[in-house]
């Protein structure tokens, strides 16, 4: 049985504390990158108004997005979050590189 791990996150500038695997911290994590950066979009769009109807509209455009993205099989979510980690990766790296210019 996985050990299960308590984390603090932050949506909307709200805290919470939500319970997870060990080995699905890292995907929590940009679960709730996402989801705060969505209702942040929706927020700023200035047509919705209140914390709770824009976590509706954020959970009810990322179900949409999460139904269109499976094609055949083909997982584009997991490639999606290996991308943006391998991008964050990227970015640390080259983040050292600027001062040799």
């Amino acid at each position: 049985m996985s050990e299960i791990k308590q984390l603090d996150v932050s949506i909307m500038g709200r805290e919470f504390r939500v319970a997870c695997p060990l080995e699905e911290e890292e995907t929590l994590l940009q679960a709730v990158n996402m989801l705060d950066a969505k209702m942040h979009e929706i927020r700023e769009g200035g047509k919705v108004i209140g914390i709770e109807k824009i976590a509706i509209m954020a959970a009810l455009n990322i179900a949409h997005e999460y139904l269109h993205m499976d094609a055949g099989g083909f997982d584009i979510g997991a490639y999606r979050r290996r991308i943006e980690a391998m991008n964050a990766t990227l970015d640390a790296a080259l983040q050292d590189q600027g001062q040799l210019f």
